[in-house]
């Protein structure tokens, strides 16, 4: 069977490490090399959901200096430990990866990540991606944590890496995506779309969103998406260990471009209404989006804080409660609650997440969109099992100074 009819049956994306094509020389210097020109990396795997601890583990492998002619090898850079990633881990995260043995594990394993940034070290003739240009995975699921990726030419997307980092391009593609597809799908300047609860506000400076989970990624990036088109926002945050974190959490939420910082305990409060009413002028400026988070009480409050016909989105359920619907809401108010998962969305346009990421980046060149903060963990050839283990099992705790990185250095 010819190479081409085996990568046919193979899970998009993914492709032999030793399939025997035409021969694509790397650049040597930016690998570990073996016997032969083999490429030595190494990924994160696991073979059955559990908790990152118990359920992941370190593998080494070979790549072969003979990879397909439409396929490309690529050195990560940077890639982020997101939520969701430990949930594909765990199990509970909607869509499941891959699992194979491509890359010579006992039992079919999938590598966990969605997101990140590689350097091409050899790329196909007649693409428009070269050797030394930076890229993203093109679709979910692609397995980021790991050392080196060999996947077809299509299954990435090419960055224009001038006046960027690989900690800001690593990080592009979830939360702050995430953030600009729901203010514009469901914002003041999205259009009424049936079933989707999608309805026209006043755009302007009596426009406001509400959101709790302001200070994550997707938080920080909806603050400053709303203060550039000309949004008002009113950001929940959770209350630090004492007052001072929490002022200063508040501040760095301003910094950003915040028009209102709030606690859960304020949110909550019986003064909570009243306070609701100074902010929008006594209810002469709307609260048309509420963009949820955390689920459970916090956002049943959320959604009393909309105005009549307003909209809340839920992302996230990081309370791991459910989302009550008062029937108040939605008889006297009618209030829209609906779902949003940006995956799906890629998949419904692609060409429009191109032009988002792009976009995005853009803004992040000319210094109009700021960074999430984050704690990077380096991942050299000789890091051990246990210190990428921990740097995952850490997403799990509570508050954290910043998103993990791995960062990626003489792999």
């Amino acid at each position: 069977m010819a190479s081409s009819q085996r990568l046919s049956i193979l899970p998009k994306g993914l492709v032999r490490p030793r399939a025997l094509a035409s021969r694509i020389q790397p650049n040597a210097s930016r690998r570990k090399s073996g016997p032969y020109g083999y490429t030595q990396a190494k990924a994160l795997v696991f073979s059955k959901p559990g908790e990152p601890q118990d359920a992941l583990s370190l593998h080494a492998h070979s790549i072969s200096p003979s990879i397909p002619s439409s396929a490309l090898l690529a050195r990560t850079l940077a890639a982020p430990i997101n939520p969701a990633d430990i949930n594909t881990v765990q199990g509970t995260y909607g869509a499941k990866p891959p699992f194979t043995s491509l890359i010579g594990t006992a039992e079919p394993s999938a590598v966990p990540g969605n997101e990140g940034v590689f350097e091409v070290l050899a790329a196909p003739g007649g693409s428009d991606i070269h050797k030394g240009d930076w890229v993203i995975p093109a679709r979910s699921q692609f397995g980021t944590w790991r050392t080196h990726a060999v996947a077809e030419a299509d299954d990435f997307i090419k960055i224009d890496k001038q006046g960027l980092n690989p900690l800001q391009v690593a990080t592009v593609s979830v939360n702050p995506c995430s953030a600009y597809r729901m203010l514009r799908s469901y914002g003041p300047s999205a259009g009424l779309k049936d079933g989707l609860g999608m309805r026209p506000l006043e755009v302007g400076s009596g426009a406001w969103f509400i959101q709790n989970g302001a200070n994550s990624g997707v938080g920080r990036a909806a603050i400053q998406f709303g203060r550039l088109w000309g949004l008002r926002s009113i950001n929940v945050i959770r209350e630090r260990d004492s007052a001072e974190e929490t002022d200063a959490l508040k501040r760095e939420m301003y910094d950003l471009g915040a028009d209102v910082v709030v606690t859960d305990a304020q949110l909550h409060s019986r003064e909570w209404r009243d306070q609701l009413a100074e902010i929008t002028r006594q209810g002469r400026e709307k609260i048309g989006l509420g963009l949820n988070c955390v689920g459970g009480k916090n956002a049943t409050a959320l959604a009393r804080s909309l105005s009549e016909g307003g909209t809340l989105v839920s992302y996230g359920g990081m309370a791991k409660q459910p989302v009550a619907l008062p029937v108040g809401l939605l008889i006297f108010k009618d209030i829209r609650f609906v779902g949003f998962w940006l995956s799906k969305w890629n998949e419904k346009d692609v060409q429009g997440r191109k032009h988002m990421i792009n976009d995005i980046l853009d803004l992040i060149r000319s210094g109009k969109f700021k960074d999430v903060p984050v704690e990077e963990v380096p991942w050299h050839w000789e890091t051990e099992e246990a210190t990428l283990k921990d740097a995952v099992q850490a997403g799990l705790g509570g508050f954290r100074k910043g998103k993990g990185v791995f960062v990626f250095g003489d792999t």
